[in-house]
């Protein structure tokens, strides 16, 4: 007997996760949509927040995670003596990561906060 095979090449198609760089006092400052490059890939949702500074709304950072390593935990950090809180969200279908926009104008940030603000995503942007 004779046996064929048939190579039938399977298209598998890349998570498209939503991305925002940077985002302050709850608006994204640059936000897109992204491709995942490995088929492992998660989209997340990285947010800080300082309890101590309640007019002040934290910041985000939104893409695409390699695998899952880290995800749905809350760590805790002192900056400069200011308590903060860092949740990493995690999901796996298409943009299940929705930006959000806040309306919250009246958010004031201190020098301090701002410098917060700066350090810690340079942080995040270590850790992703």
């Amino acid at each position: 007997t004779v046996s064929l095979y048939f190579y039938v090449p399977i298209s598998v198609e890349s998570l498209s996760c939503n991305q925002c760089s940077f985002g302050l006092l709850g608006t994204c400052l640059s936000q897109s949509s992204v491709a995942c490059t490995t088929n492992t890939s998660t989209c997340y949702t990285g947010k800080t927040i300082f309890p101590s500074l309640s007019s002040f709304l934290g910041f985000n950072n939104q893409g695409c995670k390699a695998d899952s390593t880290n995800c749905n935990t809350t760590t805790q950090g002192t900056l400069m003596f200011v308590t903060y809180n860092t949740t990493f969200t995690c999901c796996s279908t298409n943009n299940c990561n929705p930006i959000t926009i806040s309306s919250a104008t009246t958010a004031k940030m201190t020098f301090t906060g701002a410098v917060s603000a700066a350090i810690l995503a340079s942080v995040l942007g270590s850790i992703m």
